[in-house]
């Protein structure tokens, strides 16, 4: 079961999390959305900004995957992001066809971010969205459901998960959308073949960012022990 924990900011609670044993980390990098990872402007122009969270900061012993959740945006931007933050994986949410995936794929896979791997964000509410799927069978390496209408955020919502059952892809998916400290037991009574994880967010912050480390820490065990 991959652990994802999305939405942070904050060098000392991205290593905290890191100690408890996520698979995965999310930073945020849609200025439209609270946890945005802003750079530091280089000043001249010409440069691409520059990291504001550097190596140190989220260790480079290669244990923990680095996500970079991105909307509709520029791939220069992308690119730029990918390579400033060390990116082991690129989350799109938005309207990004399969042409600008692949671009991209073949833009940065072989030098810039060797073995950069892509998440297609899908939002859920009936089986045809499902179905969306097949527009990123050869360009996406995972997959991830959230509910249709809550773009951007992990809000209390989920969308109905008996919905996955519709899934008939072989891409892995994980999923997202107010799993909360209570959702342990639901998690783990999911059954999908194809199920790789699951994405935690808002439900264990104390402010947009900030990660309730005593919220995290049981859950995590409980899940690792089910």
């Amino acid at each position: 079961m991959i652990i994802k924990v999305c939405g942070l900011r904050d060098p000392e609670n991205i290593r905290a999390v890191m100690g408890l044993g996520a698979d995965m980390i999310g930073l945020v990098f849609d200025r439209r959305n609270p946890r945005y990872v802003s750079s530091i402007p280089s000043n001249v122009g010409l440069l691409p900004d520059y990291a504001s969270i550097q190596g140190r900061d989220l260790n480079e012993d290669g244990k923990v995957a680095r996500v970079g959740v991105f909307g509709s945006d520029m791939p220069q931007n992308i690119i730029t992001m990918a390579y400033n933050y060390k990116l082991d994986y690129v989350q799109l949410y938005g309207k990004n066809d399969e042409i600008m995936i692949n671009n991209l794929r073949l833009t940065l896979r072989d030098e810039i971010c060797p073995g950069i791997k892509f998440i297609k964000a899908i939002g859920i509410a009936d089986m045809e969205d499902v179905g969306l799927w097949r527009k990123y069978k050869n360009v996406a390496d995972m997959l991830l459901f959230y509910p249709k209408k809550q773009y951007g955020d992990d809000v209390d919502t989920k969308f109905d998960w008996s919905l996955l059952d519709y899934y008939d892809g072989d891409i892995p998916f994980i999923i997202s959308g107010g799993i909360g400290p209570d959702d342990v037991e639901k998690v783990l009574s999911l059954t999908h073949p194809c199920m790789a994880g699951i994405d935690i967010n808002s439900r264990f912050e104390t402010s947009p960012a900030v990660k309730d480390i005593s919220l995290l820490k049981p859950f995590i065990e409980s899940i690792r022990n089910g």
